[in-house]
């Protein structure tokens, strides 16, 4: 074997989305670090869709760059349209999704890995793990050097024995032909480290040449554009941006996909591993959503400097001739040309209730785990995993706590409390709805929320901090101010109110009155204030969401009080949950394997009911554990 003979303080293994965000957050907070990639062209790869964002991932982005992560940097730097999504809809929901230049926005995260002091980007496949008396203690590579580290991040993404397939095809590779990493489930199993196998699917991408898009309904960007990072300046990315289109799926193609159904590998029995629900395939689509008899699809460029284009909406592991049929069936890819096939994936995955909250492994001390590797989805589930793990593994060497992000918090701490809590049969993705909180934790406040946290973990500089505060003092000032400005039923108002198709007055009402009238905001009501300061924008949405949302907010408020109350009872970690009396059988069992850390954590736990929630918190009320 031979000794590298430089020591690191940080392994990271894989380059994808996780593991550039765990690089950086440990190579910044002041680790030597080094992240290892099976090949140079994966770092920071988009083997999928081509964009940043979209429903629920858009906050997921936010919150990376609220607490110092690249995601939303990058993106702001690389993008050829972006979109708000859900605007017709209250300000919970509004989710910014950005299309990439694929191309674009691998090189300048590379870019950004490659001049970040303190961080090595190597080329290598890890094989196998060095535990020592259950602490990580390095890594080893195929090639047989052994790296030693004080922490180990696995980021591995869908690369671990995965095999790509469609029709009869197997192709043992990761995504878009990249060489697989075949060794390392080996040594996680033989370190007591349960896996399972996921799937995921991408469809074709198609010659841009070959699409008759007038046959299609063109997709336009925002104008203006709203950036994803706090610190993006907005005028700097007012740009041309191109188009995306859209058309559907008929009853032509759902007749195709029926016909050679047992010739997909999915419905052939050949891939064993999990989908995700949320993205099925469009073979899957055919079968579940048999009442349906179109479905969208959208025709979206993969960057600049090619000619491909990404047909969202219609992955599939079918056969290659069926695939030209399939498409050529749809309007306006009657004569399209396949340049890339469509496939499905199936890769080696953990089962994330071995995880802490603070992603590190229960049995292994310093191994930490972010990415598809822990069973989610997506680019912005990963990247927000993997900034968690890279932040933890850096205050576990630095000898300060390991933070947990609340579901009160923020998406990201729903995203891995779900993981670590709750059964994840199939990949995990981010949405709104699983979100308590949502009012709470929209995606223009993420700053406010979890900058502080990023601030004291030592990713945001003083300066940066510096400017939250300013603003949160100004959004402060002014809810206070507008409070005290009431408005009369005068000859201006009214006709101010007639101009913006509101009801006039009948008496005097406050600016905040006007404000939460539907048709009116903050903004339209300032023109009637003389006495109105001149904010920045992103102080004057911050007021016109306070005041229009003011009674919803004060009530999630109070929830989430309501909601502390047990999340934040702790429970010894070495309970027996068999000297628990009245607890149910299932109950000791579920709470034995999971370890859970409080009492709020538990409560999610498939098979914990309430009744043995509160059995178990009569049972900690009492002490009686610490007699044992």
């Amino acid at each position: 074997m031979n000794y590298v003979d430089e020591k690191y303080d940080v392994v990271v293994v894989g380059a994808g989305h996780a593991g550039c965000e765990a690089a950086l957050a440990c190579a910044r907070l002041g680790l030597k670090t080094i992240v290892f990639t099976v090949s140079m062209d994966s770092v920071a790869m988009m083997p999928c869709n081509p964009n940043i964002g979209g429903s629920s991932k858009g906050h997921l982005v936010r919150e990376i760059d609220a607490l110092g992560g690249q995601m939303g940097i990058n993106i702001d730097k690389t993008f050829i349209q972006s979109k708000m999504l859900n605007v017709s809809k209250g300000p919970a929901v509004h989710s910014l999704r950005a299309q990439a230049d694929k191309l674009a926005y691998q090189t300048e995260m590379r870019r950004t890995l490659q001049e970040t002091e303190g961080l090595t980007l190597r080329q290598a496949e890890v094989s196998s793990l060095i535990v020592e008396d259950g602490v990580v203690v390095g890594v080893n590579t195929y090639s047989g050097a052994s790296y030693h580290c004080s922490a180990v991040v696995l980021c591995t993404g869908v690369y671990l024995k995965s095999r790509c397939l469609y029709g009869n095809v197997i192709e043992y590779t990761g995504p878009n032909g990249l060489k697989a990493a075949n060794n390392l489930s080996d040594s996680l199993t033989e370190n007591g480290i349960r896996l399972r196998r996921f799937k995921t699917g991408t469809p074709a991408r198609i010659d841009g040449k070959t699409i008759d898009y007038s046959k299609m309904v063109p997709q336009y960007g925002d104008d203006p554009i709203v950036p994803f990072s706090f610190t993006t300046d907005r005028d700097s990315i007012q740009k041309k941006q191109v188009l995306c289109y859209l058309t559907y799926t008929n009853e032509k193609t759902h007749e195709i996909l029926r016909s050679h159904l047992d010739e997909s590998p999915i419905y052939g029995g050949v891939i064993k591993g999990v989908g995700p629900r949320y993205c099925p395939s469009i073979e899957d689509k055919v079968v579940k959503f048999g009442d349906k008899d179109r479905h969208q699809v959208f025709i979206e460029p993969e960057g600049l400097s090619t000619n491909e284009m990404y047909i969202d909406g219609m992955s599939s592991s079918m056969p290659e001739y069926v695939q030209y049929e399939m498409y050529h069936s749809v309007e306006g890819l009657e004569h399209a040309q396949i340049v890339r096939n469509a496939y499905a994936i199936e890769y080696d995955c953990l089962e994330p209730n071995q995880l802490k909250p603070t992603l590190e492994f229960k049995k292994i001390k310093g191994l930490f785990s972010g990415g598809q590797f822990n069973g989610s989805s997506g680019y912005e589930e990963a990247a927000a995993q993997g900034l968690i793990a890279g932040i933890n593994a850096a205050q576990e060497i630095l000898g300060k706590e390991q933070i947990v992000i609340g579901r009160d918090q923020g998406y990201i701490g729903v995203l891995i409390d779900d993981l670590v809590t709750k059964e994840t049969p199939e990949p995990y993705r981010m949405m709104t709805s699983r979100a308590e909180f949502r009012l709470l934790l929209r995606q223009d406040n993420a700053d406010m929320r979890l900058t502080p946290i990023g601030y004291k973990v030592g990713l945001i500089s003083e300066e940066r901090y510096q400017r939250l505060l300013d603003k949160k003092k100004m959004i402060e000032d002014e809810m206070a101010r507008v409070r005290k400005i009431n408005f009369g039923a005068n000859e201006r108002v009214q006709n101010f109110l007639l101009k913006n198709n509101s009801t006039e007055l009948k008496k005097g009402v406050t600016f905040k009155d006007l404000v939460c009238r539907p048709e009116l905001n903050y903004d339209l009501v300032a023109s009637l204030d003389d006495t109105a300061p001149e904010l920045p924008l992103e102080v004057r949405e911050q007021v016109n969401i306070g005041l229009k949302y003011e009674g919803y907010i004060e009530r999630e408020s109070k929830q989430v009080e309501e909601f502390h109350r047990i999340e934040d009872k702790k429970i010894p970690e070495n309970l027996d949950y068999e000297l628990v009396p009245s607890l149910r059988i299932e109950a000791r069992q579920k709470l034995s394997t999971h370890r859970p850390q409080t009492v709020g954590q538990a409560s999610r736990i498939s098979g914990v009911s309430p009744s043995d929630i509160s059995v178990l918190l009569v049972y900690l009320k009492s002490g009686k554990y610490l007699d044992h």
